[in-house]
C-alpha cells in the first residue's frame, strides 16, 4: 500500500516529465486561396503547413477558426477532421471556408487593393498525442491578393466569353 502511494504522488511528476518530450507541431499558413464560386457565395481554403518535430505520430482531431478580412468578422466554424502528422515531416491541411455574397459585398463597400487584402486568421487544431489531446493555437494574418479571374472585371470578361461561344 505503501509503494501504492508512493507511485501515486509520482505520477504528475513522471507525467510532466514526459510532456517535455512532446513538442506541439508547428504551424505556417502557405497559401489562401479562391477555389470557386457557387450560388451561395466563394469558396475559400487555407493552406496550412504543419510539422510534427516529435519522433512519434501525431493525430490531428478536428480544428475551429476565426477569419476576418479587412478587420471585419467573415466567417468562423469547427470541422471534425482525422489527419495523420508523422513523425518528422511537413503535412499539408486544407481548410475549407465559404463567405457568403452579403459578406463579400461588405468588403467592396470598402474599396480594398485587390493585390493586398488584409486577412486574420484565428484558431485552434486539436491534436492527440500519446499523453491526451491538446489545442494549438493558429494566429496569423496576411495580405492576399483576389485571383484576376475572380476580379469584377475577369468575370464579366468570362460572361462576356461565354455569351460570344454561345451566339457562334
Amino acid at each position: 500500500m505503501k509503494n501504492m502511494k508512493k507511485m501515486l504522488l509520482l505520477l504528475p511528476l513522471l507525467l510532466a516529465a514526459c510532456s517535455l518530450f512532446v513538442s506541439e507541431p508547428k504551424v505556417k499558413v502557405k497559401d489562401l486561396a479562391v477555389v470557386g464560386l457557387g450560388a451561395e457565395g466563394a469558396d475559400l481554403e487555407f493552406l496550412l503547413a504543419v510539422t510534427n518535430p516529435n519522433s512519434v505520430p501525431l493525430t490531428l482531431r478536428g480544428y475551429t477558426y476565426d477569419v476576418r478580412v479587412m478587420a471585419l468578422p467573415l466567417t468562423k466554424g469547427g470541422v471534425r477532421e482525422r489527419v495523420e502528422f508523422p513523425p518528422g515531416e511537413t503535412t499539408d491541411v486544407r481548410l475549407p471556408f465559404r463567405v457568403a455574397y452579403r459578406d463579400l459585398w461588405e468588403i467592396l463597400k470598402r474599396n480594398p487593393n485587390p493585390d493586398a487584402i488584409p486577412y486574420r486568421l484565428d484558431g485552434g487544431l486539436e491534436v492527440e498525442t500519446p499523453l491526451g489531446t491538446s489545442t494549438v493555437p493558429v494566429a496569423t494574418s496576411g495580405n492576399f491578393a483576389v485571383p484576376q479571374r475572380f476580379r469584377p472585371s475577369g468575370l464579366v470578361r468570362g460572361l462576356g466569353d461565354l455569351v460570344k461561344g454561345l451566339v457562334r
